[in-house]
């Protein structure tokens, strides 16, 4: 079997956050994924971000679209950084019945498939 590249193992160490309730329905506030991104703005890597850091989404949780909704990806990662900050994210998503996935490895175009 193949080695994982180092970039493919930390891109696996992902999940979603769906913008979608467990029933299908759409969350509001529509701005929901900005505004969680930019409260878990602070948490980064040591010495990283900058002069204007404040201006900038984590690189452990950013905003995104999957299919037209409205998610945030968030790096597993965290969990190590700041574990208060990870369960903070978690429960989020849990108290408001957001749906969670796991990212999965998608074989670049052109690769053999195993």
């Amino acid at each position: 079997m193949a080695e994982l590249s180092e970039s493919k193992k930390k891109l696996a160490d992902e999940f979603f956050i769906l913008g979608l309730t467990s029933n299908g329905r759409q969350f509001r506030p529509s701005d929901w994924a900005e505004r969680l991104c930019g409260v878990m703005s602070c948490f980064r890597p040591e010495g990283s971000g900058g002069r204007n850091a404040h201006l900038q989404f984590s690189p452990y949780v950013r905003p995104t679209m999957l299919d037209g909704v409205k998610a945030v990806v968030v790096n597993n990662d965290l969990q190590k950084l700041e574990p208060l900050a990870y369960h903070f994210v978690l429960n989020f998503a849990k108290d408001n019945d957001l749906q969670i996935i796991d990212a999965c490895i998608l074989p670049e175009p052109g690769e053999p498939k195993n």
